[in-house]
C-alpha cells in the first residue's frame, strides 16, 4: 500500500517549483493524477502552465494569486491577495479530499504563509488531515518550521549563484 508524503521545497534558491513540476511529470508518466495550486502566481502566461495543458488529464494547473506581493508596490492591494490566497487553500481543500488526485502540490503556499496571507493552523490543518494515500507538496521560500517538522521530506535550494545578481533579467524557458 502506498503511502502518501508530505514533501517540502523550500529555500531562497531558484528550483523550488521546478522541483515540483519535475515530480508532477514524473507521475504523469505513471498515470497518477496531479492537481497544481498556485497560492501567489497569477495569470502572466507561463511555460509550465502551457506544458501542463499537454499533460491533461494527468495534471492540471490552476494558478489563483494575484501576482507578485509587494507589499502595495504591485498595484494589487493586500486584501485581495490575501482573498485570493484564501480561495486557493479551499480549492487546495476541495482537492485533496476529492479522491480524485494522487498528488496534490501547493506552489508557493510557503511564500503565502510568511507573508500573512493564511494562517499557519490553516496548513498544519492541510497536513494533519492529509488522506493517507495522498501525496501532498508544499513549495516556496520561507517555509515555517512547523511546517517541515511535519513534513516527512524536505529539500532545502541554497542561493550559490543567480545571474539576476549580475543584472541579467528572468528569461523565458528558464524562469518562467
Amino acid at each position: 500500500m502506498r503511502k502518501g508524503l508530505t514533501i517540502v521545497f523550500t529555500g531562497n534558491g531558484k528550483g523550488k517549483t521546478s522541483a515540483a513540476l519535475g515530480l508532477a511529470l514524473r507521475a504523469s508518466g505513471h498515470k497518477l493524477y496531479v492537481s497544481i495550486v498556485q497560492f501567489i502566481k497569477g495569470s502572466i502566461p507561463t511555460g509550465e502552465a502551457r506544458a501542463v495543458e499537454r499533460l491533461r488529464p494527468e495534471v492540471e494547473l490552476i494558478s489563483m494569486g494575484k501576482g507578485f506581493v509587494n507589499y502595495g508596490h504591485s498595484g494589487t492591494p493586500m486584501e485581495d491577495h490575501r482573498l485570493a490566497a484564501q480561495e486557493a487553500l479551499a480549492a487546495a481543500r476541495q482537492r485533496m479530499f476529492s479522491g480524485s488526485w494522487d498528488i496534490v502540490v501547493l506552489d508557493e503556499i510557503n511564500t503565502a504563509l510568511s507573508l500573512g496571507l493564511i494562517e499557519l493552523n490553516d496548513v498544519l490543518d492541510l497536513i494533519s488531515k492529509k488522506p493517507v494515500k495522498l501525496h501532498l507538496v508544499l513549495t516556496g521560500r520561507d517555509a515555517h518550521p512547523a511546517v517541515i517538522e511535519a513534513a516527512d521530506l524536505v529539500t532545502e535550494m541554497r542561493n550559490i549563484k543567480h545571474p539576476y545578481d549580475n543584472g541579467v533579467s528572468a528569461q523565458q524557458g528558464i524562469d518562467f
